[in-house]
């Protein structure tokens, strides 16, 4: 049983490994990410935060500018599932009586 298990993990280390082998590197400017529009000729969103992120918010970090500024209502959708989920594993531990 363990023979099989660790057969089927290097196999999927293999297939991970062969797949990452293949992709392009980030810097290049080839990939598409870079490109200025989409296929479907709109502006690639991504290209925007990198121009226009101090610009937009004063602050120095763009991480914070993304999250903080264009996605706010997403990120706060998000503190609220993560704050909800907390907050029901901690009613659950404390529910528990000590007999049990």
């Amino acid at each position: 049983m363990n023979f099989l298990k660790f057969t089927l993990l290097a196999a999927f280390a293999a297939i991970l490994l062969y797949g990452a082998s293949h992709l392009p590197s980030r810097a290049s400017s080839e990939i598409k990410i870079h490109d200025l529009q989409s296929m479907t000729g709109t502006p690639v969103p991504g290209n925007h935060y990198i121009r226009n992120a101090y610009k937009d918010a004063k602050t120095p970090n763009m991480v914070t500018v993304i999250l903080g500024d264009y996605r706010s209502v997403d990120t706060l959708g998000e503190e609220t599932v993560v704050l909800t989920a907390g907050l029901v594993i901690l009613l659950v531990l404390r529910g528990r009586s000590k007999d049990a």
